[in-house]
């Protein structure tokens, strides 16, 4: 069964890298192709967001007054706060950590028995003095175990990006979701950000900082000749999934 299964992955394995070695041989000797501005509403995958929301409550108005109850300023301004608005995401990570770890451990153990009085006579007889019958018995086992870990991370990314605002939930909060791709040479770098912000914390200039961004998606990455590089080739990336050692 579990020749079948291996042979079923490898299989399918080489065909998908067929697939791709024929993609690869077409696209020689040109830049990767930018993907089109699409909706993200339409895309496969997409799911509106669903949060916990406070009850509803309805407009009024006092007499003689030009406010109404649950409106967030009484001057109209130009952040983003419908559907399709878009507004300006600065991203900024600088994010570190260094964690060590070590573990030691060791156990031993010693047990011995012997045999006296009639049986250890019987037993010195018949060996004829070649066996010891007070240390018949004599185990002894030991374990030792050590092992060491750290984590030395450092990233750091300063960048902007616009982004859309594409649902409003019942409480106001705007969901925003935003793609920007640069093409240098024949490498492309996509940046990517996702999250729920709050109208309030949009700053006069229509921009906010991706550390207010809750539920924060945030993908940098790249595409192309480097890229493809870097990455091992397919059939090591199946043996390190199903090689047990």
């Amino acid at each position: 069964m579990n020749l079948l299964k291996t042979a079923a992955i490898l299989i399918f394995a080489g065909s998908l890298g067929a697939c791709s070695t024929m993609d690869r041989l077409a696209n020689v000797g040109q830049a990767p192709v930018l993907t089109t501005i699409q909706d993200p509403t339409t895309m496969s995958g997409y799911q509106p967001v669903r949060m916990p929301m406070p009850e509803p409550i309805a407009d009024t108005y006092q007499p003689n007054s030009l406010y109404r109850t649950s409106a967030k300023g009484f001057f109209k301004d130009e952040r983003a706060h419908r559907i399709g608005d878009i507004l300006t995401v600065i991203v900024t990570i600088d994010d570190s950590a260094q964690i060590s770890n070590q573990t030691q451990r060791q156990r031993s153990s010693t047990n011995s028995a012997g045999m006296g009085g009639i049986f250890g006579a019987a037993v010195n007889g018949i060996s004829g003095g070649s066996f010891d019958p007070s240390a018949a018995i004599d185990l002894s086992s030991g374990v030792r175990d050590s092992g060491n870990g750290s984590v030395n991370r450092q990233e750091s990314l300063e960048t902007s990006v616009a982004a859309v605002v594409t649902q409003v939930l019942p409480n106001g909060n705007l969901v925003i979701e935003g793609r920007q791709e640069v093409r240098v040479n024949f490498e492309v770098r996509d940046l990517i950000v996702a999250g729920i912000v709050r109208p309030s914390d949009i700053q006069a200039n229509n921009t906010i900082p991706s550390s207010k961004i809750a539920e924060a998606r945030i993908s940098y990455g790249g595409r192309g000749q480097i890229t493809d590089v870097q990455q091992p080739r397919y059939g090591q990336q199946v043996l390190d999934a199903i090689l047990p050692f």
